[in-house]
């Protein structure tokens, strides 16, 4: 695998943006953490009275461990695991569904277009919580819930970015060269619109990726989300926050890291916003 064209483009990233630079090392090392925690010599997150309950922090367990004994390194690892797929899954499955329905309400008569954008006016004014207070109501908690809820939040706000891209292409020339030479709908919509609202499209995905982890933290937090014995963040800082006066290292460990990811995936969006379009992110600066 000739990995020199990923480094390339990870140096001119840096280059441009030093510390999204470093926020995406950041971010890869979490991943690779999490996804490699079976094969580390560490407890599995599952096994109880693996050490004495609520043991502090020590050479050998890094970060202590809970009210059963289980290492809190391991549960901490599944948490960021779990979190960043739900929050990443959900995401996706919004950034495709608001695409499609954002070049339509670009492309078609006004009527559709003012239809979609009161009702993503309405599903916008829900607060995050009470959308995934619904949702659990409707279909019960789980990490299915966490899913719907995450996309019903970040849906909204992924319509109107594309929506207003694809209205400022549509204007464009070669837009318009294209319907004179009696280009299809789709085949504008596919090969001119697309394309060119890629860069506004990939940055919301990044910032949404990071209100999807905040979305679905809150929700297991409340013990909506992610199920026993499942681990993500928001259950490890619930389960935590009951020993918060005398084992505070519970607490600590998955909030510092639900911290880190949220805050290298907000400077990451920001880096390519500036990478992929430098002059319109000096001319909002200025």
């Amino acid at each position: 695998m000739n990995l020199r064209p990923l480094i390339h483009h990870w140096l001119e990233f840096h280059r441009a943006d030093r510390l999204a630079g470093f926020a995406s090392l950041t971010m890869a090392t979490l991943i690779l953490a999490a996804l490699l925690a079976p094969l580390l010599p560490i407890d599995p997150p599952d096994q109880v009275a693996a050490y004495p309950r609520l043991s502090p922090p020590s050479a050998d367990i890094v970060f202590g461990s809970d009210n059963l004994g289980r290492n809190m390194l391991s549960r901490v690892l599944q948490g960021i695991q779990v979190t960043i797929l739900l929050a990443t899954t959900a995401v996706l499955c919004s950034a495709l569904a608001g695409i499609v329905i954002g070049l339509i309400a670009a492309y078609s008569g006004k009527v559709l277009d003012e239809i979609i954008s009161r009702l993503s006016d309405i599903v916008f004014s829900f607060p995050a919580v009470l959308m995934g207070l619904l949702i659990t109501a409707i279909i019960g908690p789980g990490e299915f819930a966490a899913i719907c809820a995450i996309i019903l939040v970040t849906l909204p706000p992924m319509v109107r970015v594309v929506r207003a891209a694809a209205m400022d292409v549509t204007g464009a020339d070669f837009v318009t060269i294209s319907k004179l030479s009696g280009a299809s709908p789709a085949r504008q919509l596919l090969v001119h619109i697309l394309p060119n609202i890629a860069v506004p499209v990939v940055t919301q995905v990044a910032y949404s990726i990071s209100v999807g982890m905040l979305v679905e933290s809150a929700l297991s937090f409340l013990g909506l989300g992610s199920q026993p014995p499942a681990a993500s963040l928001g259950s490890l800082l619930r389960e935590g926050s009951l020993y918060i006066t005398f084992a505070p290292w519970l607490v600590f460990a998955p909030a510092l890291f639900l911290v880190l990811a949220i805050w290298s995936v907000n400077l990451i969006g920001e880096g390519m916003r500036v990478f992929f379009d430098p002059v319109r992110a000096r001319s909002l600066e200025d």
